[in-house]
């Protein structure tokens, strides 16, 4: 299929009042993040960056994208624009066609080049909350927690202001395991699970689920033996929400709400 070519600069002109600023927003598209030499990587491997060009030392919202880590886009979803917030989006290589430590490598990678490069779009290093849906909520509760993919790139995951995942899988997920030729239903804790990672110093996190009777493969159960994990760990600041009512699908618009609440507690201390 052939491509389009889209000019890498989109100037979106919004003016919103928050506080006593009204900003005015840019884009940047498909900033290559990763170092690698490999062809896929090179193609996945691009993030964009959504920021308020008159507001310096803003909070920084990293998104992972959803999909099962076998498909998805990067993108911004309005409830992230216009809030004075630098928005990364970033996209990662995809299974089968990569393996999973490569995936999370990219997440991990994508996280560094956010903390490296932020300030040049008013963003600060110290304000990166990491968020996601779905297979994106579950790379950052891997890359936050297991402290080792971050420090490939010289950060250290305890910088990191906030996970906030949405909906993210806690065990092993479900399309590794189904590449280990187990069900969606027989859950494993290995390597590969968030829980596996559980520990008390990890920075905040707020964990998002849908409705408990309508969210996928019992996640909402996941995410509350997680919860309840962090806390018999010592962990002092994670949080649980259950979006009544909203599926796997739809719960990310209300939990915006949330994300965003967060925000504005963590960065007021």
């Amino acid at each position: 299929m052939n491509t389009i070519w889209k000019p890498l600069l989109i100037c979106i002109v919004v003016f919103v009042y928050s506080g006593i600023t009204k900003a005015q927003y840019q884009q940047v598209n498909d900033i290559l993040y990763t170092e690698s030499d490999d062809a896929y990587a090179k193609e996945r491997c691009k993030l964009d960056v959504y920021y308020p060009t008159e507001l310096k030392d803003a909070p920084v919202v990293v998104w992972f994208h959803g999909g099962g880590i076998e498909g998805g886009n990067k993108h911004i979803d309005r409830e992230l624009r216009n809030s004075g917030l630098v928005v990364v989006a970033a996209n990662y290589r995809l299974l089968p066609k990569a393996n999973i430590e490569d995936i999370f490598d990219d997440a991990a990678a994508a996280v560094a080049w956010t903390y490296k490069n932020i300030e040049k779009y008013g963003g600060s290093r110290r304000k990166i909350f990491v968020a996601g849906h779905s297979a994106g909520g579950y790379l950052l509760d891997i890359i936050g927690l297991d402290k080792k993919w971050l420090a490939r790139y010289g950060v250290d995951a305890d910088s990191l202001a906030a996970l906030i995942p949405f909906s993210g899988q806690c065990i092993t997920h479900y399309n590794i395991r189904k590449q280990q030729g187990i069900g969606p239903l027989q859950p494993t804790i290995d390597k590969y699970a968030p829980l596996t990672y559980v520990r008390p110093d990890a920075p905040p996190i707020i964990i998002i689920s849908g409705d408990r009777e309508l969210e996928l493969y019992g996640r909402y159960e996941e995410q509350a033996y997680f919860w309840r994990m962090l806390k018999l760990v010592g962990h002092k600041d994670v949080t649980l929400y259950e979006m009544q009512g909203y599926d796997h699908g739809a719960m990310p618009h209300p939990a915006y709400y949330i994300l965003k609440q967060h925000i504005r507690r963590l960065t007021s201390k």
